[in-house]
């Protein structure tokens, strides 16, 4: 422990996470979202966020792009710059769940040792990884951004799924294909999925109200 840590003291508030989800009148969990690119991590988490806020949850969606442009814009896409990544968004979800927040994180995490290690960080109930499964060549089919046409050019290095490996989640909590089903298929399988943990307590859908 260096001089500096030694100085550093954690302030507690009067104010527990349970009080905070009791004025919030749910649970506070982290949706782990882990994918190739173009898989449909952060379509199905926005919409998810979409759909739970209508239904008066607190939730908030943690994206891979966005947190680049403010909180992790000095990192790169090495390993090791992965890793540091994940370890931000692990620490800022842990906050976030502390807040009583459902955390809506959607990161491509591709490789296991890290995504073990952010969950690391929690109560084994607080973190649910959901494996957005899409095939690499439907990933490259779609191509959202552009990315796969440069990374194939060599414009873009370790770049997951042609250039660097993804690690496929050994045991996630849910598995989505997004090859199989759609936005709203996609949400709603997750909305049944929490209500079966105990992470959520809301009617579940059961016919087409979801249309995103």
């Amino acid at each position: 422990m260096s001089n500096e840590e030694r100085n550093i003291t954690w302030q507690t508030s009067s104010l527990s996470r349970q009080d905070r989800e009791r004025f919030n009148g749910h649970r506070s969990r982290t949706v782990w979202f882990t994918g190739l690119s173009g898989a449909g991590k952060s379509s199905i988490a926005f919409a998810l966020e979409s759909y739970l806020s209508e239904q008066g949850v607190r939730c908030y969606v943690l994206d891979g792009d966005n947190v680049r442009h403010g909180l992790n814009r000095d990192l790169g896409f090495t390993s090791s710059d992965r890793q540091e990544n994940l370890r931000r968004i692990g620490e800022v979800s842990k906050l976030m769940v502390d807040a009583g927040l459902l955390v809506l994180s959607a990161f491509i995490s591709p490789h296991e040792e890290d995504r073990e290690m952010v969950k690391q960080l929690f109560e084994p109930e607080d973190f649910i990884e959901i494996y957005v499964r899409c095939s690499i060549e439907e990933c490259e089919r779609r191509d959202p951004k552009g990315l796969y046409k440069k990374a194939r050019n060599g414009e873009i290095p370790h770049f997951t799924g042609i250039s660097a490996p993804y690690d496929i989640p050994k045991s996630p909590s849910l598995i989505i294909d997004t090859e199989q089903y759609n936005i709203a298929e996609a949400v709603q399988q997750i909305v049944e999925h929490l209500q079966h943990i105990g992470a959520l307590n809301l009617p579940v859908q059961t016919d087409s109200a979801l249309t995103y």
